[in-house]
């Protein structure tokens, strides 16, 4: 079993939704964890509470989405911290909206935060971890990327992407003890689908934020590919529309989904 205790563990959209409930399991294994988002007076409340769980706080306010400037983030963790242990890409924005109604900058935004940016961030941490022979990469994708959400398009090709991804640079690394993960929480009391006021289906799986941070720590310490929360109901789903997508998209249609998302859709810009 891999241990967190005294690791140094980088995590990003460390102030908003899932991502405070992972800093703090982190905190309670003793870890310390550098919280990365845009809110300095969030980040600083949150490290406060890592501190009293016996955890270890850092508190770096940081866009993720300018991109350009990440290098300038590793070097600055290398140079006043020290090598990254951990990484866990949570950082994520989800807008809701018919595909033509969207912006050129909204897409953009939302697959350089979803995306682009755990991507980059890896590919400047890994090296690092490669040169030790030690390392976790913990991706927290959806399960949107496993099956397309209309009139949330461009938020499931971002998870599509990092699900494929996570793939692909797990079996990269298959011959290394840099391990990679991915979780997909589903819906969740406090994820994004909450704060767009988005009502999960009956026969979904609703979980608490705690059970998804709990799911990172089992990751790290377990070595999971992959952890899914979404339920018994929807892994059937993905399954059967990966042999059927025409049969997917009407049990997805029967059970409101379409019509779900569309009501929480923005208008028009």
């Amino acid at each position: 079993m891999n241990q967190i205790a005294n690791k140094t563990i980088l995590l990003t959209g460390a102030s908003g939704g899932i991502g405070g409930f992972i800093a703090s399991s982190l905190a309670t294994e003793q870890a310390t964890v550098i919280c990365v988002a845009r809110s300095l007076e969030k980040l600083e409340q949150l490290c406060r509470q890592i501190k009293s769980q016996g955890g270890n706080g850092i508190a770096i306010p940081f866009d993720i989405s300018n991109i350009e400037k990440l290098p300038d983030l590793v070097q600055q963790i290398h140079q006043e911290i020290g090598s990254v242990d951990i990484l866990i890409n949570n950082a994520a924005i989800e807008k809701y909206k018919y595909f033509p109604d969207y912006s050129q900058t909204e897409i953009q935004s939302i697959l350089t935060t979803n995306l682009l940016a755990a991507m980059e961030l890896t590919r400047l941490i890994m090296p690092n971890m490669l040169e030790t022979n030690s390392g976790h990469i913990v991706n927290i994708a959806s399960g949107s990327g496993k099956k397309g959400i209309a009139y949330n398009s461009v938020y499931s090709a971002s998870k599509a992407g990092l699900i494929i991804w996570n793939d692909a640079i797990r079996q990269e690394l298959s011959d290394t003890n840099v391990n990679v993960s991915l979780i997909c929480p589903g819906y969740t009391n406090a994820g994004m689908y909450v704060r767009n006021d988005v009502k999960a289906p009956k026969v979904a799986h609703v979980a608490e934020p705690t059970e998804v941070a709990q799911a990172v720590i089992a990751a790290i310490k377990q070595n999971k590919a992959e952890i899914m929360l979404d339920g018994a109901v929807s892994r059937i789903l993905f399954a059967i529309t990966q042999i059927s997508p025409e049969l997917g998209d009407a049990i997805y249609r029967s059970i409101g989904l379409n019509k779900l998302y569309k009501n929480a859709s923005s208008p028009p810009s």
